[in-house]
């Protein structure tokens, strides 16, 4: 379909151009799509401005266009944008009705409007893959001396935790002695905190710049560890005038990493978090109550060791809890809104952001990895000895890591302030001194509840993950599927002895409110859910969310 543009009255060739120019950029081809024309008429004069990054159109009668919303809810061929009664005074943008199975292609971006705003956005076309490199096999911990030799990198800091420090035999001592053995000189970072916060951040940046200078980190430990490495990466290499300026928006201001940090190494120790593929840092912001981000394609490690060997100094109950971690990057990065059907699309492409929608290559590893956790979990559970389970266990959390371009949505979203507001819980097998609700626990509880609010928006995925959990979809329709899948994800949970939903962890309905306001400026992921939320969605979702059991 051609888009035409009709501008009243006779302008300047100089302006012809420039409303030309301005809307072929707004249009999903790119600027030089000939797609589209412009015809110039007689009655009114267009004036553009540039404002806050994005191209605003502005009529000289000052009506405001109506959105797309309002004015395209009962066409589903095409969508007419108006300023006003004149049928002559319009333009329209190419869309094709959405069909819910698993072809993206058959919808094309549409051209939308923000609310209360003038701006036009559209949504993205493209989706991309950038990953880390994986080395997997027992032993291969101790190959990391060989990977800074080639790197050249002589003087490291080695980032752990204090329960890793304490075991005799931990990866820790062992990257330390092969370290020796290379003449590698290495500094020992060994106060990450579990489930980080923006102090503990700030001291570990501390740690960067008072010891060093350093040419690279090897991180050895779980997603805290590894989070904590990456932020201090970036924080020592690009001090910010102030802390949140990387910070997930609206949060923070969500400023892009600068340029490139030092090479990171990461050595998994858990089973869950797939930090050692993202670029992704997750900690608890003190002063709000909730978890945040800070999220950049430059904060991906270089290369990631995932030793199954590793796992053996990993308490089981830690181990589920990132085992349950992973099962909701699998679910949600599934059932996550389409890549092409995210907005604003990037102004270029070293924005697009890192958590891009659901996409062709992130199913085949969230599919694959959600497969590896039903059938592996519950045994790890029986058997914390079984070091095939464990083995498996591992090499699907690197999956569903990969399987995060998509991102995640709800569950994470909410599990920010679930975590963020923790009262006394302290649960088994974590050595703290501080109340903590690990954040695997911490997702895992909504989950239930959030796929079978979601599914109406996607029943085929929703009905293919449920049939991955062991339900029998034959004779199944589409308006089940949110109860099966609800009711597949309960079974599933209900081997691996965790708290029977929030008020197993200390909450009641009383604390639904704080709640709810610590998940609404969760933007980052809860706009990747398939499903538009509000307010009152999220009362709803933390009130079912109570007992699961």
């Amino acid at each position: 379909m051609t888009t035409t543009i009709i501008i009243k009255d006779s302008i300047k060739q100089l302006q012809f151009q420039k409303i030309k120019n301005i809307f072929q950029k707004l249009h999903v081809h790119g600027p030089n799509c000939p797609c589209h024309s412009v015809v110039a008429g007689d009655n009114s004069i267009v004036n553009f401005l540039k404002k806050d990054e994005a191209l605003v159109l502005i009529k000289k009668n000052k009506r405001s266009f109506q959105t797309l919303n309002d004015c395209g809810k009962k066409n589903n061929e095409k969508t007419i944008i108006s300023n006003n009664n004149n049928n002559n005074d319009r333009f329209y943008s190419s869309t094709m009705k959405y069909d819910s199975d698993l072809d993206y292609f058959k919808n094309t971006s549409k051209l939308r409007m923000s609310e209360n705003s003038s701006k036009y956005i559209d949504s993205d076309y493209a989706f991309e893959m950038i990953g880390s490199n994986i080395r997997f096999g027992k032993g291969v911990t101790l190959e990391v001396a060989d990977d800074l030799r080639q790197l050249s990198i002589k003087n490291v800091a080695i980032f752990t935790d204090q329960n890793l420090v304490s075991i005799k035999d931990s990866p820790v001592w062992k990257v330390c002695e092969v370290l020796k053995k290379n003449q590698i000189h290495f500094k020992l970072y060994d106060r990450v905190a579990i489930e980080p916060t923006d102090i503990s951040f700030k001291d570990a940046t501390k740690f960067m710049l008072e010891q060093g200078p350093f040419e690279g980190i090897v991180a050895i430990g779980g997603g805290s560890v590894m989070d904590t490495a990456k932020a201090a990466n970036l924080y020592s290499t690009y001090p910010p005038n102030d802390f949140l300026d990387y910070v997930n928006a609206p949060i923070g201001k969500g400023m892009p990493v600068p340029g490139p940090v030092k090479p990171l190494i990461a050595i998994p120790t858990t089973s869950g978090t797939g930090s050692e593929v993202t670029g992704v840092a997750v900690f608890d912001l003190t002063s709000q109550n909730f978890k945040t981000g800070i999220a950049h394609r430059r904060l991906k490690p270089i290369l990631g060791l995932v030793d199954p060997d590793n796992t053996r100094s990993c308490p089981t109950n830690v181990f589920v809890s990132s085992g349950l971690d992973q099962f909701c990057h699998s679910l949600e990065s599934f059932t996550a809104l389409p890549f092409n059907k995210r907005s604003p699309k990037p102004l270029d492409p070293l924005q697009r952001p890192s958590y891009q929608g659901s996409n062709p290559i992130s199913d085949v590893w969230a599919l694959k990895s959600l497969e590896m956790i039903y059938r592996n979990l519950p045994l790890v559970v029986k058997d914390p000895t079984n070091e095939y389970a464990r083995s498996q266990l591992l090499l699907a959390a690197t999956y569903a890591g990969m399987g995060l371009s998509a991102g995640v949505h709800l569950c994470h979203g909410m599990s920010y302030a679930i975590s963020g507001n923790v009262k006394n819980f302290k649960p088994d097998g974590y050595l703290t001194d501080h109340p903590i609700i690990p954040h695997g626990m911490s997702v895992v509880l909504s989950a239930p509840a959030v796929f079978k609010f979601t599914a109406p928006a996607n029943p085929k995925r929703h009905l293919m993950a449920a049939e991955i959990l062991g339900a029998d979809i034959s004779q199944v329709s589409e308006d089940q599927a949110g109860d099966i899948l609800s009711n597949q994800i309960r079974k599933f949970i209900s081997q691996l002895n965790i708290p029977n939903g929030l008020s197993g962890v200390g909450y009641d309905r009383s604390d639904i409110e704080k709640l709810v306001l610590g998940t609404l400026p969760q933007h980052r992921v809860t706009k990747l859910s398939p499903r538009p939320v509000d307010k009152d969605d999220f009362y709803e979702l933390f009130e079912n969310s109570m007992t699961i059991f």
